[in-house]
């Protein structure tokens, strides 16, 4: 049989192609189970049974003053209210420690009534709601290297056919370490106090973000409620297609379904306030010549930060994402520097003013993170970490 190069070259291409197609059916079978499907409707109707009043839209009207509305706000009778907002920014999250670790050192830091936090923020926002004890802890996860764990690929690529880039595990092993429930129980006495600790997910699905209400589930008593603490920590630092989004079971109609969360940055890189109390002005202040104050660490650079882009997919793909990053940031904070001054509120911003090299392609670098652990801690002892206005 005579044979040419064409023929031998469409020979090749067959093989190959069949070889991919057999990679791919065997590969189908590790993907993820597939959800059963479900309605907007049915969306807007789940509940979570047994913890019916620990989250809400950030975009939902404000509740009235009825009881369970009362979980959600801080105690008012004192004559300030402190609020610490942490924001997104993966290893950037040292930042905040270095800060928190100076601010204790200085033996000024509030004790504060309000403490809401967003992705590698989320993970920061319980210690930093059980105060100065949990200092060196957080030091530890943020400057010890213990984060280049979190690394940890599927084999030969198989994440592009399933869930994630990266393993699950090691992100949930770090949170289940820590988060026990002795930690709950810390969590939960203080939310009794009148003092609230909320995190940010975003919900795939309904592309809303939701605000949990972390020391409600932490005072629910309910044998589920680590389980469902751990499970939103986890799914407000999973970035979307790096980590895989978690999966809560909810019901509606008698229905079990399960929803997609996922890092709340997606939605917000700060969790700031509820979006019809900034855009009416409603005030915070509940009696006269009471004080707000609006304590705000982003994990990231705000100012503009050169570096030429190579003309290739993916490096510009993860430019034009950090741009959108830094762009959504500002107005999220313009939006709350505004509510501010309308009500007479304190606006305090930290950033990390410097540009630091940073690879995407080594996320957790813990030379990276001491950096800008360092920065935080030199600014805040200094005097020079807070800005009073975002631009």
């Amino acid at each position: 049989m005579v044979t040419n190069a064409h023929d031998d070259a469409r020979s090749v291409r067959m093989a190959m192609v069949s070889m991919l197609l057999v990679i791919a059916l065997l590969l189908s079978g590790c993907s993820p189970e597939a959800r059963a499907s479900y309605t907007a409707p049915e969306a807007e109707a789940a509940t979570l049974v047994g913890f019916e009043n620990v989250r809400t839209y950030l975009d939902a009207p404000l509740k009235g003053g009825d009881g369970d509305a009362a979980k959600w706000a801080p105690d008012n009778r004192k004559p300030k209210v402190d609020f610490l907002m942490i924001s997104g920014g993966g290893a950037g999250g040292a930042f905040t420690v270095g800060i928190l670790s100076a601010w204790s050192a200085t033996g000024t830091r509030p004790k504060f009534d309000v403490v809401t936090g967003v992705s590698t923020g989320a993970l920061i926002a319980p210690y930093a709601f059980l105060g100065e004890a949990y200092d060196q802890q957080l030091v530890k996860l943020y400057t010890s290297g213990t984060a280049r764990n979190l690394v940890e690929a599927r084999w030969m690529g198989t994440g592009l056919f399933q869930s994630s880039l990266l393993k699950p595990e090691p992100l949930r092993h770090l949170v289940n370490k820590y988060v026990t429930w002795p930690f709950l129980a810390r969590i939960a006495a203080e939310h009794r106090k009148g003092r609230r600790l909320l995190i940010l997910t975003t919900d795939l699905d309904t592309q809303r973000a939701v605000v949990w209400n972390m020391g409600e589930i932490a005072a629910s008593g309910r044998m589920d409620s680590l389980s469902l603490f751990r499970d939103v920590l986890i799914a407000s630092a999973s970035i979307p297609g790096i980590f895989p989004a978690v999966r809560i079971k909810a019901q509606v109609a008698g229905r079990q379904i399960e929803e997609m969360h996922s890092d709340g940055g997606s939605a917000s890189q700060v969790l700031t306030l509820p979006e019809q109390l900034i855009a009416e002005g409603g005030k915070l202040a509940q009696r006269k010549n009471q004080k707000i104050n609006f304590y705000v660490i982003v994990n990231n650079a705000l100012m503009p930060e050169f570096s030429t882009t190579p003309d290739q997919t993916l490096p510009v793909m993860a430019r034009a994402y950090s741009i959108l990053i830094k762009s959504q940031t500002r107005a999220s904070l313009l939006a709350l520097y505004g509510y501010a001054k309308r009500t007479g509120a304190e606006f305090h911003l930290a950033s990390i003013n410097k540009q630091i090299p940073y690879s995407v392609s080594d996320p957790f670098n813990t030379d990276y993170m001491r950096t800008v652990y360092a920065i935080g801690y030199a600014e805040m002892k200094n005097g020079t970490v807070w800005k009073d206005r975002p631009i």
